[in-house]
């Protein structure tokens, strides 16, 4: 198949006095259920490219929570169309549950042409705009129409690249953007990354422009802050519910919350700093 026009120019317990119910039980809202679901797979974007390293099909196959977890510390990885690569650590993440979840775009199990990544294999990519200008990455996981909000990232390689992105994407004068403002947030990372619209639906497994990649120094439990997600307060009792995790002390982070951590620490799951 050719390049496709050019590559198309190419959420332990937290638990215990917090309010917050246990990781596990979470999961069990969104574990996929006995017997063969037959996701589909994107029917666009086959590929020739295959990174030895790169993260495969097994790992994107988890449980929402498990998956939003799972992706602290690891690498993505997005090639540009001359050759460059764009390096960056997944420091921030949000999981959203599918059907119950009334904070997705999935909730009711709806199904729509623009949420479709959602209900494909684990490891589709799920790009969606907001404002009608921005554009936030999501991966498919294990569970009808669940989904994991890449957040923001550590920048790793291209950082000068990334900037020239994000430069082009802003209007009028604008200043020298600093290593930590350039994916500390969901849009933030996509303008960076040279992520649009033309990448939803495409396979973190098989495409040739981006791909994840194993972190070498990837956190413990104790290294992670679980929280409430950011942007949906009228979602009810969904909008207390600990989906987004961050790694604690690192500034790359979009949202830091101090007294979930402060909280977190007099419950022994870390120190205080």
């Amino acid at each position: 198949m050719p390049r496709k026009r050019k590559l198309l120019a190419q959420l332990s317990a937290l638990q215990s006095n917090s309010g917050f119910p246990p990781f596990d039980a979470l999961e069990n809202l969104n574990a996929t259920p006995e017997g063969d679901s037959s996701p589909k797979s994107s029917k666009y974007f086959a590929i020739e490219k295959k990174n030895s390293s790169q993260l495969e099909a097994d790992f994107f196959n988890q449980p929402c929570i498990s998956l939003a977890k799972s992706f602290l510390g690891q690498i993505l990885v997005r090639k540009l169309p001359d050759g460059r690569e764009l390096w960056g650590r997944i420091v921030e993440t949000e999981a959203y549950l599918g059907g119950e979840d009334e904070a997705s775009h999935s909730k009711g199990g709806k199904q729509t042409q623009r949420n479709a990544a959602m209900f494909m294999k684990p490891g589709t990519l799920y790009v969606y705009q907001i404002y009608g200008i921005y554009f936030c990455v999501n991966v498919s996981s294990q569970g009808e129409g669940a989904a994991v909000l890449l957040r923001s990232l550590e920048p790793l390689r291209g950082l000068d690249v990334m900037r020239e992105l994000r430069s082009a994407s802003r209007k009028g004068p604008t200043k020298l953007l600093k290593d930590w403002q350039l994916c500390n947030g969901p849009s933030k990372l996509c303008q960076a990354f040279g992520i649009d619209k033309a990448f939803d639906q495409r396979d973190l497994t098989q495409d040739a422009a981006i791909w994840m990649v194993p972190g070498h120094d990837l956190p413990g439990e104790q290294d992670v802050v679980a929280t409430t997600r950011i942007g949906i307060g009228s979602r009810g009792e969904w909008a207390q519910k600990p989906l987004r995790f961050y790694l604690r002390g690192n500034r790359f982070v979009s949202v830091v919350d101090k007294k979930r951590e402060r909280e977190m620490a007099a419950m022994g799951h870390f120190s205080c700093s």
